[in-house]
């Protein structure tokens, strides 16, 4: 436990950011699968028969798969602590309605969806269960905020036709859910 009177006060800079997630895996082709074919991230590297890499615009790896404690495993039970979800964030509206469609035309169900305020999100679990989060953030001109201009976040509901509707020209596909 960290005693909060023997560490000074520390503010992280303010250009860090998470780098990448690195997830244990049942079945690491079941998992390639859905991260490849279905969210679209490309294989940078194999590391043996036990994990793989994942990037997506080249950057050497942002989301790594392994079975090298998981092979063949399960998923933690429900009242466990772990990882809520791995959040990979789209850098348009219509790129998350993009994604929306391919994930709807394999089939994978959503576990919901919401806007925030400060971003549009849709939840779904991977092939083993860990929570993933396909969101994009909204312009800061348009985050709400308190009335002592703190940030206030919301959770309200997505409009996923509406959203469907702004996918780029050419990425409609041919199987998947008609009805949300």
């Amino acid at each position: 436990m960290i005693d909060p009177k023997k560490v000074a006060p520390f503010t992280i800079h303010p250009q860090a950011r998470i780098g990448h997630v690195h997830l244990k895996v049942a079945d690491l082709q079941r998992s390639l699968r859905f991260y490849s074919e279905v969210l679209g991230f490309e294989v940078t590297q194999r590391y043996g028969e036990g994990a793989v890499f994942l990037s997506a615009g080249g950057y050497h790896h942002h989301i790594a798969l392994n079975t090298w404690d998981s092979l063949g495993g399960s998923p933690p039970p429900p009242g466990t602590t772990g990882l809520y979800h791995t959040a990979i964030l789209y850098p348009t509206r219509a790129a998350l309605a993009n994604a929306l469609r391919r994930v709807l035309a394999a089939e994978i169900p959503l576990q919901g969806a919401a806007d925030h305020g400060v971003s549009e999100s849709i939840y779904l679990l991977d092939p083993d269960d860990n929570g993933v989060e396909l969101y994009c953030d909204k312009p800061e001109k348009v985050w709400p905020l308190t009335a002592d201009g703190k940030l206030a976040m919301t959770t309200g509901r997505l409009d996923l036709h509406r959203l469907l509707s702004e996918a780029p020209p050419g990425t409609e596909l041919d199987s998947g859910p008609r009805d949300l």
